[in-house]
């Protein structure tokens, strides 16, 4: 769950320190107070893309924290130690964002990326604002929502899809290659030949490129190193060299020696001196007899470098990518090469191919019809308890045949419509034509308590569920709340009373100037301020006995009501 929950210049809010109950969290105030800030706020350090719009005026940065408790084994933390960030099931997420466009995220201490952070909040909160309205209208969105009932079931099936469509473009890519008159196929298989020939016939060997340059740059350096051998044999061997220095040196410490141990010493290190020197001349008398410029192996040298550097520039930067090359153009010339015989085996590999993923996506399709079905029932439940007693919800799947099979992806072939009718003897109809707002959020509300049942989100946010009711409805739907909070955190916007008072904590959210300045407070309310809170959700004045009995009242069965849910 959300347990706390930091703001700083955040929009009007300077700076809030929120602490979250389990249950039902509830927050309220007057339009325009800043409670849509909250819940950008916690979309914000959820990884919802970042906006300079959102940092307070006048300052050059915006922070938002959030601190979650959840289970040791929930997807969060395995996404987490998959990411080498220790938790022990305590999850503290901060967000910083600059004025500059500068992007800080932190969890547990850990800086990480925009998309490391979602893998994380994914199976943490899920926020249903307004908008999401919209977002379950749209066809493609509710398979996904379709796919997420199914669960754990599709990830084999859709494994093995994407498999067969990866497949499938590969043999059409080696169809296409056949493709074209016999005219254009010799021309291609000359080409390849030529290259074919071109790259065996310089084969290049590991290493032979370095061998090369080295023997070059010795022959363009020939003078060079000529020279410094000769200095260095004339400064070592000659009259009056080194040589000949500690050879007289080892005389004069040898006509010493027998006077003290110590010139002994000295003269066996020159005499060992005299003998690496003497090593030295020797290989480099051999160095120089070496040298020598054959004018024939110089241009063999250049010509061989030169059909590497061609081979590079044509076929890769290094021998590896020339390999690589070859052994494709290669592939290419034998298929090319039997063209009706490949094109044979590749066609009858196409259509198999074609038939799995057909089969593949009859399974998915199945899955889909199965759980689906019992997905509507369950909906269908919920919708009578909020207050839509004729409702009737179904999944509408448009048919497809082995000949579909090129609109094939990887989620399957189907395509499909949610049907709905709330009212007694009408049609079913897709769900975008005929549904109302203040059914749209009790429908939303329904398919969020089914897939709560089903994955391990432990906080649900809903921003203005009660958009579009009032009255029974609305009570309704504050009982629905309160039962699910039961078992999930739920922190909602509401200007309903009857929402409002089933609340286990609620805040207020209000709008005051200060200094010149608007400012945006969150204040928990303890009961004597809740009811007066209840009062004025109400339409009520402080001095209004009658609402402030009604208001009591509420509260009084919205107890009662929480204390008889097991």
């Amino acid at each position: 769950m959300l347990s706390r929950l930091c703001i700083k210049n955040v929009a009007l809010i300077e700076s809030a320190d929120i602490t979250f109950s389990e249950g039902l969290n509830v927050l309220s105030g007057e339009t325009g107070a800043g409670k849509s800030v909250i819940l950008d706020s916690v979309n914000f350090v959820l990884g919802a893309k970042a906006d300079r719009t959102m940092i307070r005026y006048g300052e050059t940065e915006c922070l938002v924290k959030a601190e979650f408790e959840v289970s040791e084994d929930s997807q969060a933390v395995q996404a987490m130690r998959e990411m080498d960030i220790e938790t022990d099931g305590e999850i503290v997420i901060s967000r910083k964002f600059t004025d500059a466009g500068k992007n800080t995220i932190k969890i547990n201490g850990n800086a990480v990326t925009a998309a490391m952070l979602r893998k994380v909040t994914d199976s943490l909160v899920d926020v249903h604002g307004q908008s999401e309205h919209f977002f379950l209208l749209k066809e493609s969105n509710q398979l996904k929502t379709l796919d997420s009932v199914v669960g754990k079931d599709l990830s084999q099936p859709k494994a093995r899809l994407t498999e067969l469509l990866q497949e499938k473009r590969s043999i059409e890519e080696q169809i296409e290659l056949l493709g074209g008159d016999e005219q254009e196929r010799g021309r291609r298989l000359d080409i390849l030949r030529f290259q074919i020939d071109e790259i065996e016939g310089v084969s290049l060997q590991d290493g032979e490129e370095e061998e090369l340059q080295t023997k070059r740059n010795k022959i363009l350096n020939l003078e060079k190193i000529i020279s410094a051998l000769q200095t260095a044999l004339s400064a070592l061997d000659e009259e009056n060299g080194v040589s000949d220095g500690l050879r007289y040196a080892t005389r004069a410490m040898n006509g010493i020696a027998k006077i003290d141990d110590s010139y002994v010493a000295v003269c066996d290190k020159l005499e060992n001196i005299a003998a690496d020197v003497d090593d030295v001349v020797g290989l480099v008398n051999d160095m120089a007899e070496e040298l020598y410029f054959d004018e024939n192996e110089a241009a063999e040298i250049e010509s061989r470098l030169d059909a590497i550097r061609a081979l590079k520039r044509k076929y890769g930067a290094s021998k590896k990518e020339i390999d690589e090359y070859l052994t494709k153009i290669t592939e290419e010339y034998e298929l090319l090469s039997d063209c009706e015989g490949q094109y044979a085996i590749l066609t009858d590999r196409l259509m198999k191919v074609r038939k799995e993923i057909y089969s593949v996506c009859g399974q998915i399709s199945s899955l889909r019809k199965k759980h689906g079905k019992a997905f509507c029932e369950r909906v269908t439940n919920e919708l009578k308890t909020l207050n839509i007693a004729s409702a009737q919800f179904d999944i509408q799947f448009e048919e497809f045949t082995e000949t579909d099979v090129e609109r094939a992806n990887t989620n399957g072939m189907d395509s499909i419509c949610f049907l709905f009718s709330a009212n007694a003897g009408e049609p079913m109809k897709p769900l975008g034509k005929i549904i109302s707002g203040g059914e749209m959020s009790r429908f939303m509300l329904a398919i969020k308590t089914q897939l709560s049942s089903i994955n391990e989100i432990s906080t649900y946010i809903f921003d203005e569920i009660d958009a579009g009711i009032s009255g029974k409805t609305a009570k309704v739907v504050g009982e629905k709340l309160a039962k699910i909070a039961k078992n999930t955190q739920i922190i909602a916007v509401s200007h309903l009373a009857q929402i409002a008072v089933m609340s286990d904590v609620e805040y207020l959210i209000e709008k005051r100037e200060e200094a010149g300045k608007t400012l945006t407070n969150v204040c928990e309310l303890d009961s004597e301020q809740k009811t007066r809170e209840i009062v004025r959700l109400l339409g009520g004045g402080e001095q209004d006995e009658f609402a402030l009995k009604h208001a009591e009242e509420l509260l009084k069965q919205a107890q009662s009501y929480k204390e008889s849910l097991v």
